[in-house]
């Protein structure tokens, strides 16, 4: 991997070790959950945002573990962006999950060597 790769790793995990946390204490983040309708996917969406950061950090050092959790941010960043979608959130509001999901989508697709 190139020194790029790893600044970007770091910002990624770094962010969703924030996210993923806040949920737990910020009121904020639950109320989101539950204007998409998908509250009772709230903590395991936290917990997958730390788990997946966690596993950035470790693929640094062990690529298969940074292809599942790359890969598995990225599913789940697309995921959010169509519940923003379907919520009809503006294209603003939208940006950081599509950001997110370009973001991880790089890093996986790094790891496997494809771009």
């Amino acid at each position: 991997m190139t020194r790029l790769t790893d600044i970007l790793i770091l910002i990624s995990s770094l962010s969703f070790l924030a996210y993923g946390v806040a949920y737990f204490i910020s009121p904020h983040m639950k109320s989101e959950f539950r204007r998409f309708g998908l509250e009772k996917f709230g903590q395991l969406t936290a917990v997958l945002e730390i788990g997946g950061a966690l596993g950035l950090l470790a693929g640094l050092i062990i690529n298969s573990i940074l292809l599942i959790s790359s890969g598995g941010l990225a599913l789940l960043m697309f995921l959010g962006f169509l519940a923003r979608l379907r919520v009809k959130d503006s294209f603003w509001v939208s940006l950081p999950a599509l950001f997110y999901m370009v973001l991880n989508s790089y890093i996986f697709l790094t790891s496997m060597h494809l771009v």
